[in-house]
Parts: structure tokens; C-alpha cells; sequence
């Protein structure tokens, strides 16, 4: 179905410039201007424009600032991931013109979808989750790096669980006679140091804005299930955002992109790989919760107190949950016999789908 409006606009936004292509839906004319000013500034162009005007552009570096200021002042601008832009396989010619003319088209025929716009609180929200993310994986490198070289050293640690604190004092006490050596293993373990410390200080700081931020009360419900603590909780609500934006929860998985990729033609139908779209955070903080499932149900003590004072319907919610994705998985694992990990991805899809009843409860 197309899309009806005075004006249609497409927009390549860049730092110093922007490209803006407007389709006249009464005669069908497109013209194309480029405009040299900041990407807020874009929106007293659009102005111009009269009303009815519909426009859209390409997510990026430039943020959400732009559409939200659109939306104060009443234009609707809507923004497109770049990845749900279709494109031709025989297209190799790239320019901010095409683009914008590109977007302008496609927004007439009605073959967008649009991006989730979250407000300032909530964006700043997910830019410290995102932080956090991006320390662990850079520690998880470090700690790569520190392992290895011991090993290639002959060092190995034998006496309990990598990684914890009579594991570091053990990494802490190695010497090496070679100063090169030395040198290198000392640089290796002050950076991992660093990035500890930068994780630690993240989460405190992730703790202490869960209180005051919109996701609260969700983060509480979230974390009823057996799996998903404060920091799972707060990541999946910082790149969800809003659980209702999803009429029903299988369009939740094929957002969070657990859901297998299809080929069907005439009477033959292939099913692959998970698709991997969406949110990459998102989707491994729900595969590593699946795995608690591989245990019989039960509330231990943690969890118990995580469930506390919260609403009985989201604690039953959970309780199935558990219950039902146990059952999934000694079905998949031991009947018939899928590896691990394609049962943690099978489980990670149906609690998602618990999830989401549970986030959508009046």
C-alpha cells in the first residue's frame, strides 16, 4: 500500500550536509536540494514544506535528535535501519543523491519499516548498556590475551576456576626473567586491570539509574525469571524498549532475530539459520538465560528474593516458564539428540515469547 501525503521527503543526513529529495504526490515531480547546515536544522527546511509533509531518513552517527525535534514541532519523520533498505544486487553506484531519492520512493510505496525512536532518558539509558557491553568484550579479549601468553609460557593454573580472585593474585605473581617477556605480560595484565575496574564503575553507575529511569518497573518484572538479573534485565529493556510496540511475541523473535531463515518455493519449504537480525546484546543476554533452563525447575534463594513483592501473575508467568522450557530442552537434548546449541537457541526463542507476556500485563 502506498503511502498518501503532500509532500514525501527522503533525507541522507550527514554532519555538514544533507541531501533531501521531495516527491510532490499531486504531480508526481521530484526534486532533489542539498542542504548545507546541521542535521537539527534539517527540520525548519521540512517546515517549508507546508503540512501533510512525511519524511523519512537512514539511521546513523547523527542519532534520533532529528526526529524528535520533528516530532515537537508536529512533521512526522520517521527513521529506517539501514539494513531493511531495500536494494537492488546489481547496484555498485553509492551517492547521497541516489540515496535520498532512494528513500523518497520507497516511503511512497509503502516498503519501509521504521525504526523504534526512543526519547532522550531512554537513549542515554541504552548508550551505558551499551558501554557496559563493550567493556565486557574488550575484558573478555584481555583476559584472552593474559591466558594465552602464560600458556605459551608453559604457566598454567590448576587450582580452581579462571578468573576468580585466588586465580588473578595467581596471574599477579608471575615473573618472567626475559624484560621483553616481562615487559609485555605486565602491559597485558595492567590493561586487564583497567577494563575491570572500567566494568565494575559501568554497573554501579547502570544500578544506581535503574531506579529513576521508565524501564524500572519492567527490569523488577524481568527479573522473575530464573536467568536474568539486574544486567540482562536492563538489556534487554534498553534494546527492546517497549515490549507493546510488538503486537503479538512472534514479531519479538524475528525482531531479536532467533527465528529461522525461510526459503519457500512452489511446494518445497527450507528452513536454515537463525536469521541474526536486531539487536546483537539482546539476543546473546536470551541465549545465555536459556541455558539456566537446562536445570529442573525450582525458586532458590536468589531468585526468591528477586520475586519478591512482585505481581503473582508475572511470578506464575515465570514459574511456567521454567517448567515448559525444561521440558523443551530434555525433549530437544535427550529425545532427540540436537546439540546444545541449537536447543539454547530453540529455548531462547520461547522466552522471549514469556517475556513478552509478562512485559505487556496491564
Amino acid at each position: 500500500m502506498s503511502i498518501k501525503g503532500k509532500a514525501l521527503v527522503g533525507l541522507d543526513v550527514h554532519a555538514l550536509q544533507t541531501h533531501a529529495a521531495v516527491l510532490d504526490t499531486a504531480n508526481g515531480e521530484l526534486s532533489v536540494r542539498r542542504l548545507q547546515v546541521p542535521p537539527l536544522e534539517v527540520v525548519s527546511f521540512l517546515e517549508t514544506l507546508g503540512s501533510g509533509v512525511r519524511a523519512v531518513y537512514e539511521a546513523g552517527p547523527t542519532g534520533f535528535g532529528l526526529a524528535r525535534i520533528a516530532r515537537e514541532r508536529g512533521i512526522d519523520l520517521q527513521v529506517v535501519a539501514p539494513g531493511s533498505i531495500p536494494r537492488g544486487s546489481g547496484d555498485r553506484i553509492k551517492t547521497d543523491r541516489r540515496d535520498a531519492v532512494r528513500l523518497a520512493r520507497l516511503l511512497a510505496a509503502g516498503e519501509l519499516r521504521f525504526a523504534f525512536i526512543p526519547s532522550e532518558a531512554d537513549e542515554a539509558f541504552r548508550d551505558l548498556v551499551r558501554a557496559i557491553e563493550a567493556a565486557r568484550g574488550e575484558l573478555m579479549r584481555a583476559r584472552h590475551r593474559v591466558s594465552k601468553f602464560l600458556l605459551r609460557k608453559g604457566e598454567r593454573y590448576s587450582a580452581g576456576r579462571a578468573w576468580t580472585m585466588k586465580h588473578l593474585a595467581w596471574v599477579r605473581s608471575q615473573h618472567f626473567d626475559d624484560p621483553c617477556a616481562q615487559a609485555a605480560f605486565a602491559d597485558y595484565v595492567a590493561g586487564l586491570e583497567l577494563l575491570g575496574g572500567r566494568r565494575k564503575g559501568l554497573i554501579e553507575a547502570l544500578e544506581q539509574a535503574i531506579p529513576g529511569s521508565s524501564h524500572a518497573p519492567l527490569v523488577a518484572r524481568l527479573r522473575c525469571f530464573r536467568g536474568i538479573d539486574t544486567l540482562s534485565a536492563a538489556g534487554l529493556c534498553a534494546e527492546i524498549g517497549d515490549f507493546r510496540r510488538f503486537p503479538r511475541p512472534s514479531q519479538l523473535s524475528g525482531f531479536l532475530g532467533i527465528v529461522p531463515s525461510e526459503y519457500t518455493s512452489d511446494v518445497k519449504r527450507r528452513q536454515g539459520a537463525i536469521t541474526k537480525a536486531g539487536p546483537t546484546h539482546a539476543r546473546r543476554l536470551l541465549v545465555e538465560a536459556s541455558h539456566h533452563y537446562r536445570r529442573r525447575p525450582m525458586i532458590g534463594e536468589i531468585l526468591a528474593r528477586r520475586q519478591h513483592g512482585q505481581d503473582p501473575r508475572v511470578i506464575e508467568i515465570a514459574w511456567r516458564c521454567q517448567r515448559r522450557l525444561y521440558e523443551r530442552w530434555q525433549h530437544l537434548h535427550q529425545q532427540r539428540g540436537k546439540p546444545n546449541c541449537v536447543v539454547a537457541i530453540a529455548c531462547a526463542r520461547e522466552l522471549a515469547t514469556f517475556l513478552w507476556e509478562a512485559a505487556v500485563l496491564d
